[in-house]
């Protein structure tokens, strides 16, 4: 079903919460590459009217992206006194935080919605939904993905019956698709990396394997085929393509000399993520582990940064290499992608 689905071995990553657009992928489709509506952080409403939006744009394959619920933060005093510390933030922007609440991003009638009417390719981050979820998605025609971070995560996705799994290294931008999120830093130096993943997978799973984390170019594809990877999944290299929904000073960011590294931050979600070091991650390296509860309190600080282009309190999620992406259109870097390696 894999090579069914895949003209060409590039994945435009998910990005949710702006960058990926109907345009996005109907330009990643148009290239011969496959895109992925971002599901987090909307209603199933909303979802249904992108994959509608999708379907009219374009006949090609593309997938949809979910975000498998975890469990509400324990730690009650640590999210308190966060709320307390990041209250200087939001009264520079003339916003206020929001309020730290657990939900489950609309699951159950995401999935309801994917089974009823479903697309060619359904993939999951932050966890691996029970058998009998991937088992009605297979049986309705979907093929299932699943990111993982480690060999142990990779077995678990299998035997739930997933199709397919999504090798995620240290090196990717925006958050990690661990299953779990255990207290303690967000450190950047843990993970796996790319290379030592995708063989680590491989010996566990003979499934297909689509590799994800700071690939940039034609080299960085080569290298995970020639790994045992299937395909190369990319979100950084498309952040500033002009099909992008990033917000422009965003896109400015990310080649701004100011924003040299990057980094792992629970800072703006409570799970670990990694993106530009910006004034934020760094006055708030302490963020416990509380998702979805800190990124639902930063909300209104995020969207109130953006609304004044103050890229010290907006989220910069961008991955290692991020300096090589460029303004050009999607399908123009998706064949650069795609080019031998020189």
């Amino acid at each position: 079903m894999f090579t069914d689905l895949i003209r060409r071995p590039v994945i435009v990553a998910p990005m949710a919460g702006g960058p990926t657009t109907t345009g996005l992928i109907r330009a990643a489709a148009a290239a011969g590459a496959v895109g992925f509506v971002a599901a987090g952080y909307k209603p199933a409403l909303a979802m249904r009217a992108e994959i509608d939006a999708v379907t009219a744009a374009t006949s090609e394959p593309f997938g949809i992206n979910v975000f498998v619920p975890g469990a509400p933060a324990t730690d009650t005093a640590a999210l308190a006194s966060y709320l307390e510390a990041i209250a200087a933030d939001a009264g520079a922007v003339g916003a206020v935080p929001g309020e730290a609440s657990w939900d489950d991003d609309d699951w159950a009638a995401k999935i309801a919605d994917l089974i009823a009417r479903p697309a060619p390719i359904v993939s999951f981050t932050f966890g691996c939904p029970e058998p009998d979820v991937v088992s009605a998605l297979l049986a309705a025609g979907s093929s299932v993905w699943v990111t993982v971070t480690d060999p142990q995560e990779a077995e678990e996705a299998a035997a739930a019956g997933a199709d397919c799994l999504c090798v995620q290294g240290a090196e990717a931008g925006a958050h990690r698709g661990t299953f779990t999120n255990p207290p303690g830093a967000a450190d950047d130096a843990a993970g796996w990396g790319l290379p030592d993943l995708i063989a680590a997978v491989r010996g566990v799973s003979d499934l297909p394997l689509v590799a994800a984390g700071g690939i940039m170019d034609a080299r960085g594809v080569v290298g995970v085929l020639t790994a045992g990877a299937s395909a190369a999944q990319c979100g950084t290299a498309f952040l500033r393509c002009p099909e992008s929904g990033a917000h422009p000073a965003y896109k400015a960011a990310l080649a701004d000399p100011r924003f040299a590294a990057t980094a792992v931050t629970r800072a703006f979600s409570g799970r670990p993520a990694r993106g530009l070091v910006n004034k934020f991650m760094g006055d708030h390296q302490g963020a416990p582990a509380a998702y979805p509860e800190i990124n639902n309190a930063t909300r209104p600080i995020r969207a109130a940064a953006a609304a004044a282009g103050d890229v010290d309190r907006m989220s910069l999620w961008a991955g290692l290499g991020h300096r090589a992406a460029t303004t050009r259109p999607a399908g123009e870097v998706i064949d650069m992608l795609c080019r031998p390696a020189s």
